[in-house]
């Protein structure tokens, strides 16, 4: 199975991540139908991508039954992170799509052999984990079922690359795949050290951005250890490793905030203040600096 330049793709869920994927392949000539049974999702979902892309008007779509992707190439699940939604979704799409069809799922965590332990051809599904705002963030994590056919994965991995994306096989699925592993671990040792009093959330946060930020952008934690030297990392780990966050419930920082409603950007408050007029505005100078930081980094570079 190869991937072709362009083709059809649905996209099943209008919310932001699905808006985001779409965005994305019909400014790279796919034609693209996002699928979601909210009026109101669709006609947001409308609105706001024929706004961002007037020259493609013509490649976008919108339909509120799921039989409308029966002559996709590639349908990308984009719903809610509820288990028994999404696989209910999958079930009526096996029943309505030919067996070729390549079904894949943007779950940021649930286990893909969880979602295709119900699939009549579990062989032709994959995880596609795009990153927000997945028009932006080159990197897709492309992780297989034990079914899945080695084919599959190349042809969605083909795909991804054919409109500029970095896809990684995963190839073994766990719980948060890579990149969520990471950013938890990451997240539950700063929320710690909030916690303990240690520092400020904006110190802690400016440690990661301006020490690790900068670094991870082109050196992975593996990388730099080799960097570093394997052995003064080795001696490292003797003190640090037993005096590190390994709690296996969420901290008391983010349990309390929840309960009180504070869940971040969405409320206005989380731990920060968002509704500041300069947060606000500093909200869209992340996406400008972001793009830019993207641009840099997959500019070519002489050797």
């Amino acid at each position: 199975m190869t991937a072709t330049a362009t083709g059809k793709l649905a996209i099943v869920g209008a919310g932001n991540m699905g808006n985001a994927i779409a965005s994305l392949f019909a400014s790279h000539g796919w034609e693209t139908l996002l699928i979601d049974p909210s009026q109101a999702a669709r006609e947001k979902s409308r609105e706001r991508l024929l706004q961002a892309l007037p020259q493609g008007s013509g490649l976008l779509s919108w339909d509120a039954d799921l039989q409308a992707a029966q002559d996709a190439s590639l349908i990308i699940e984009a719903a809610p992170e509820i288990l028994s939604l999404k696989q209910s979704i999958f079930a009526e799409l096996e029943a309505c799509c030919p067996a070729s069809t390549v079904i894949a799922t943007n779950t940021s965590g649930i286990s893909i052999n969880q979602l295709a332990a119900g699939l009549k051809n579990p062989e032709r599904f994959i995880g596609t984990h795009f990153f927000t705002p997945a028009d932006i963030i080159p990197l897709v994590e492309v992780i297989v079922c034990e079914q899945t056919l080695p084919e599959h994965s190349e042809y969605v991995s083909s795909l991804l690359r054919s409109v500029g994306k970095l896809p990684v096989l995963v190839r073994k699925d766990i719980p948060g795949f890579i990149a969520n592993r990471l950013q938890h671990a990451l997240a539950r040792e700063a929320m710690s050290l909030l916690e303990k009093g240690v520092a400020s959330a904006e110190d802690i946060d400016t440690v990661a951005k301006l020490a690790l930020g900068i670094r991870l952008a082109i050196t992975g934690p593996l990388e730099q250890r080799d960097i570093n030297g394997l052995d003064v990392h080795h001696a490292i780990t003797e003190y640090l490793y037993p005096d590190l966050e390994n709690r296996q419930t969420a901290s008391r920082e983010l349990s309390e905030r929840v309960a009180r409603g504070q869940l971040g950007v969405k409320s206005g408050h989380g731990f920060y203040d968002w509704t500041a007029p300069e947060r606000r505005a500093l909200l869209e100078e992340k996406q400008a600096t972001l793009q830019a930081l993207v641009k840099l980094l997959q500019a070519p570079r002489s050797h």
